[in-house]
C-alpha cells in the first residue's frame, strides 16, 4: 500500500446558486484531482469526474473545470467508479448545501430538478430512456420513506447516544470508454462435431460473471443448453488487442462480439439445416452439425463489435459555443435511487446500515442474479469509501509522518 496508488483524492470549489424555492440556477465550480506523482490515468479519471458533476440535475448554467495536481505520493489510480463517485459529490454537496441555507430539505430540492427524457446533459448529451423521475418515485413509496422518516425523529428525539437518519440518493453512470479508440471487442467462437460450443472473449473474469454472461449470450443464440458451452481463458493467442476489462463495457462489447461470431456461424449452417429439414420437424442442433462437418461447413467464427462511431468520443481540444459538437461520450446510462436508514453510535462512531432499497434501471439484463449482486456489491464497496476509507499521509496536519508516506498502510491502521 506504501507504493501504489489509491483512489484519487479530490477537492471541489464552487459558486452556485438556486432561488428561494430551491430551483437551480448556476453552478460554477473547480474540481482539484491528486494524481500523484505521474499522470497515469489521472487525466481519464478526471474526464469522467467532470461528465458526472452534474449527477441528474438539470442546471440552467453550469461551468466545472478539472485539474490534475502533481503532488509527492505514489501515482494515483482507477478505482471502481473512475471518477464519477468523486464527481457527483459535487452536485449533491451543493444541494445540501443549499438545504441548510434555504431551509428546505433537500429532497424537496433533488426531485424539482431532476433532468427530464430529452434534456441535455452540461456537457451536451441528450438524454434518452431517463427514468430517474419514476425511479425516485416509486422508491420513495416501497421504502415507505415518509412514515419511516417520522419514526426515526421520534427514535432520536427518545435516545441521546444513538441517532438515526434516512435519506435518498439518485445517480447515473456513463456507460462507454471516454477514449474511443477503447470501445472494441472481440471473440473467438467453435463448435466441435458433437455439438458443444468452446468460447474465447477479450474480457477478464474476475467474479463479476462475464464468462457466465457469455456462455448465455452463445446459448441463447444457438439454441442450445448452457452446459454444451465452456469459456476459455482470456489469452492473447486466441483474442488479441483487448480493451480493459472496465468502465461497465465488458458485457456490451464481448457480449456482441460473441453474437456476431454466432450469427456467422448460424448464417452458415441455415442452408444445412433447410437442406435436411423433415416436413413435420426440424432438425436437431447435433444433427445440423453433424452434417454441416461431413459438407465442410466452417464452425469457427471471430466476432467483432465497435460502440457506433456517433455513440462514443468526446473531443475535449474542440473550440466550440455548443458541447454536444463535441461528441457524444456515452452510448447510455444505468440509473438508479437508494434510500438508506443509518444509525451512528456518538461515543464511538459506529455505524450499521438498518435498511437500504435500492432501485436501478439496468435495461434487459442478461442475468438479474448476477447484476443484483453486482449492485449490493457496489452499495457496500461504497459505503465503505464513504466511512471507512481513510488514508492518513505525511502532511502539515500529521507531522510526526514522513511528508508524503503513507500511515494507514496495514491491518493495524487500516480498516478493511
Amino acid at each position: 500500500m506504501s507504493i501504489t496508488g489509491q483512489r484519487h483524492a479530490f477537492y471541489l470549489k464552487y459558486r452556485a446558486g438556486c432561488s428561494k424555492e430551491g430551483k437551480l440556477q448556476f453552478v460554477d465550480s473547480t474540481i482539484y484531482s491528486n494524481g500523484g506523482y505521474s499522470l497515469d490515468l489521472s487525466q481519464a479519471v478526471l474526464d469522467r469526474a467532470l461528465f458526472h458533476s452534474d449527477n441528474v440535475y438539470n442546471w440552467p448554467a453550469m461551468r466545472v473545470r478539472g485539474l490534475v495536481c502533481k503532488t509527492n505520493q505514489p501515482s494515483h489510480t482507477a478505482f471502481r467508479g473512475f471518477g464519477g463517485p468523486q464527481g457527483l459529490l459535487l452536485s449533491e454537496t451543493i444541494i445540501e448545501h443549499f438545504s441548510r441555507s434555504i431551509n428546505i430539505p433537500s429532497n424537496r430540492i433533488r426531485e424539482s430538478n431532476f433532468y427530464e427524457d430529452g434534456n441535455k446533459t452540461h456537457f451536451g448529451q441528450t438524454l434518452v430512456d431517463f427514468y430517474i423521475p419514476s425511479l425516485w418515485e416509486k422508491v420513495i413509496r416501497l421504502s415507505n420513506y415518509s412514515d419511516r422518516k417520522t419514526a426515526i425523529d421520534e427514535f432520536n428525539s427518545a435516545n441521546r447516544w444513538k441517532k438515526r437518519g434516512i435519506n435518498a440518493l439518485p445517480t447515473k453512470f456513463g456507460i462507454n470508454f471516454t477514449a474511443k479508440f477503447m470501445n472494441q471487442g472481440g471473440a473467438l467462437v467453435h463448435v466441435y462435431q458433437d455439438g458443444t460450443v468452446l468460447i474465447a472473449h477479450g474480457g477478464t473474469e474476475m467474479g463479476q460473471g462475464l464468462h457466465t454472461k457469455m456462455i448465455q449470450v452463445a446459448a441463447q443464440s444457438f439454441n442450445i443448453p448452457d452446459n454444451w458451452v465452456h469459456i476459455s481463458e482470456t489469452a492473447t493467442n486466441t483474442v488479441a488487442n483487448a480493451s480493459p476489462t472496465a468502465a461497465s463495457m465488458s458485457t456490451d462489447l464481448y457480449g456482441m462480439a460473441v453474437l456476431d461470431a454466432c450469427e456467422q456461424i448460424l448464417k452458415r449452417l441455415e442452408p444445412i439445416r433447410q437442406s435436411i429439414k423433415k416436413q413435420d420437424f426440424d432438425p436437431s442442433w447435433k444433427e445440423i452439425i453433424t452434417a454441416a462437418f461431413f459438407s465442410r461447413v466452417d464452425l469457427s467464427a471471430h466476432g467483432y463489435y465497435i460502440v457506433p462511431t456517433d455513440r462514443c468520443g468526446y473531443d475535449w481540444d474542440l473550440e466550440c459555443d455548443d458541447n454536444s459538437k463535441r461528441g457524444q461520450p456515452f452510448n447510455y446510462f444505468t440509473q438508479g435511487v437508494a434510500v438508506s436508514e443509518v444509525e451512528v453510535d456518538v461515543l464511538t462512531g459506529d455505524t450499521k446500515i438498518i435498511r437500504a432499497d435500492i432501485l436501478m434501471d439496468l435495461g434487459k439484463s442478461i442475468n438479474p442474479a448476477i447484476d443484483i449482486g453486482q449492485i449490493e456489491g457496489a452499495f457496500i464497496q461504497g459505503y465503505g469509501w464513504c466511512t471507512m476509507e481513510e488514508l492518513v499521509w505525511g502532511d502539515k496536519d500529521h507531522l510526526w509522518i514522513k511528508t508524503g508516506q503513507l500511515f494507514t498502510r496495514g491491518p493495524g491502521t487500516y480498516k478493511i
